[in-house]
């Protein structure tokens, strides 16, 4: 690992600088740098106007990287997303042109407002980390890193994101009103103009690079994977679960698990991080039986906390 001082460092900074104008939302601004360090994509499920857009503004300038804002709308295609090959009268040639999904961080707005189409062209990209087009391949940049927002489905004109397009993202989590006390700090900060444009970046691109290679150095002891894995293989043999998690979905709370512990300050993974982590990593990833669609997140959330308090954890 990379000197273990300097990687703790640059987190601290990272985090006081996004916080200092996405006020009062400590734990979402972790949450966010650990789905970005274990190099995945965060899924934002609320209400407009919660501060969303600014969370992936904040993170993009606070690091120097490039940033595109995509407004997912019902007439979107794939190709205004990723991008497609357009023929040029001079040379007689296709040539591929970027779509704005080429960015460092993208913000996905309202990634449930498009239909299924687009919605699994963006989401295969993300996966794939490239764009194919005309038998040719085309790396995104690196650092990449996707924060897709996702309106209530009971909101109109929504096409809710199927499970297996779900599961392409690491985590799944809520920003949620401020208290007042926030919301006063908010009105302070942001009341004579955009608090964006002081913010200066702390860190570089390359910075965060290293410190997601450092990530995957952190220690995740034998009998914290066993213990990660009793929680995984309880959500499979659970009567109340239709689809369990998936092998795939341990190897993402695994690269969780290592990123949420270096955003704590620590080298190893403890059994409280699998506690803290399950939800957010786990809960999209289920599907449970005889409930409406609403209703799916409540029910698998009130699962999980049923099931970690069930299963023992290592001491």
């Amino acid at each position: 690992m990379a000197d273990q001082s300097n990687v703790f460092e640059l987190i601290r900074k990272l985090q006081s600088n996004i916080g200092s104008v996405f006020i009062g939302k400590e734990e979402v601004i972790k949450t966010t740098l650990v789905a970005f360090f274990a190099e995945g994509h965060l899924l934002l499920d609320d209400v407009p106007g919660v501060g969303k857009t600014l969370l992936g503004q904040a993170l993009a300038k606070s690091l120097d990287a490039s940033f595109s804002r995509i407004q997912f709308t019902s007439d979107l295609l794939p190709s205004d997303v990723v991008g497609g090959d357009v023929y040029q009268q001079s040379t007689q040639t296709f040539q591929f042109a970027r779509g704005p999904i080429f960015a460092n961080v993208v913000l996905a707005d309202e990634v449930n407002r498009t239909p299924p189409r687009t919605q699994s062209a963006t989401l295969e990209a993300m996966s794939e980390r490239q764009v194919s087009s005309g038998g040719q391949t085309h790396p995104l940049p690196r650092p990449f890193f996707v924060v897709a927002t996702e309106n209530p489905i009971e909101f109109e004109g929504t096409y809710p994101l199927p499970e297996s397009q779900l599961d392409r993202f690491l985590i799944r989590t809520s920003v949620g009103y401020p208290d007042r006390a926030a919301e006063l700090s908010i009105l302070d900060a942001h009341g004579k103009g955009d608090a964006l444009d002081s913010l200066k970046p702390v860190l570089t691109t390359a910075d965060a690079i290293a410190i997601q290679e450092a990530t995957r150095n952190v220690t995740l002891a034998p009998e914290i994977t066993n213990y990660m894995l009793d929680v995984v293989e309880a959500t499979r043999r659970s009567t109340e679960i239709v689809v369990g998690a998936s092998p795939r979905a341990s190897l993402a709370f695994a690269r969780a698990l290592r990123a949420y512990a270096l955003v704590e300050g620590r080298d190893y993974v403890a059994p409280d991080d699998v506690k803290r982590l399950a939800a957010p990593v786990l809960a999209h990833r289920l599907v449970p039986k005889n409930r409406r669609r609403e209703e799916v997140r409540g029910a698998v959330e009130n699962f999980l906390e049923r099931l970690l308090a069930s299963v023992e954890a290592p001491r």
